[in-house]
């Protein structure tokens, strides 16, 4: 059982390791991310004991890929420490072996999951070759964005049993998987944000009327990855992207908008 404790426990180590690698976005972290939180959990001595290396390895899988997002985006190579500390992590709480199957067939939790340990031990693997990770399969696409299905409506609840969703559920399905918008990946998800662009800018727009600036940042990063990619987008993702950095917060949001600083070419400006 999950107490309130442990939650705040485990939300303010994600917030630590957001501003770890925000920092390191920005040019000024190292190239010990993961390895530096993970020491200072376990206390200078190691003694500490095992919670707090729990609550760090649950951050960690917590932000999945965006975990190695500095080193994607500004061309650093991890430290052989840093690769080992995210192989740990998957160690001490292995992907499930065999991915489950996406909404409405099984539950979205354990489906959103898996994509997310996909991308980090995808990256991982591409960041550190020759890592005895092994990379986990590559789960099924998420349902697709179907505008004749009223707006509101998830996949369980389309008629006749079909897997398209209106535009709110499935572009805050893909708000949940934004650790995967970052170059080099390319999957049935990334695929989805290319049919869907639409869907995604009212997604983005949507949250941010409604305040919503964390859930904004994370639809928005699909459409700095879109942008990236090329596609052409029914708004200006810079113009978002700038709106969200100056009324949101949180180092968690703060990172989203940098990687698409990043991404739209915007860092620096």
């Amino acid at each position: 059982m999950i107490t309130e404790r442990s939650r705040a426990a485990h939300c303010a180590s994600a917030e630590l390791l957001a501003s770890r690698a925000l920092e390191a976005l920005k040019g000024a972290g190292g190239n010990t991310i993961v390895a530096s939180l993970l020491q200072e959990a376990a206390g200078a001595d190691g003694t500490t004991g095992a919670t707090g290396l729990v609550t760090a390895t649950g951050a960690v899988r917590q932000l999945g890929a965006d975990t190695l997002a500095a080193y994607v985006l500004t061309g650093q190579t991890p430290a052989p420490e840093e690769s080992a500390a995210v192989r740990l992590t998957l160690a001490a709480l292995p992907p499930a072996p065999r991915p489950p199957a996406a909404p409405p067939r099984g539950p979205e939790p354990p489906w959103i999951r898996a994509w997310i340990d996909w991308g980090l031990v995808t990256l991982l693997a591409r960041l550190a070759p020759g890592t005895p990770q092994a990379s986990p399969p590559m789960p099924s696409g998420p349902p697709h964005c179907d505008s004749t299905v009223p707006r509101h409506f998830s996949a369980a609840r389309t008629p006749q049993g079909g897997s398209g969703e209106g535009w709110v559920p499935w572009a805050l399905r893909m708000g949940q998987l934004a650790s995967l918008a970052l170059p080099g990946l390319d999957t049935p998800v990334h695929e989805a944000a290319r049919s869907g662009a639409e869907a995604l800018a009212r997604g983005a727009t949507r949250s941010l009327l409604r305040r919503d600036f964390v859930t904004a940042a994370r639809v928005t990063r699909w459409l700095a990855w879109l942008a990236a990619d090329n596609v052409a987008l029914p708004l200006d993702a810079a113009l978002l992207v700038e709106d969200i950095a100056l009324r949101g917060g949180g180092n968690r949001c703060l990172l989203d908008v940098e990687i698409c600083h990043h991404m739209l070419g915007l860092e620096g400006v």
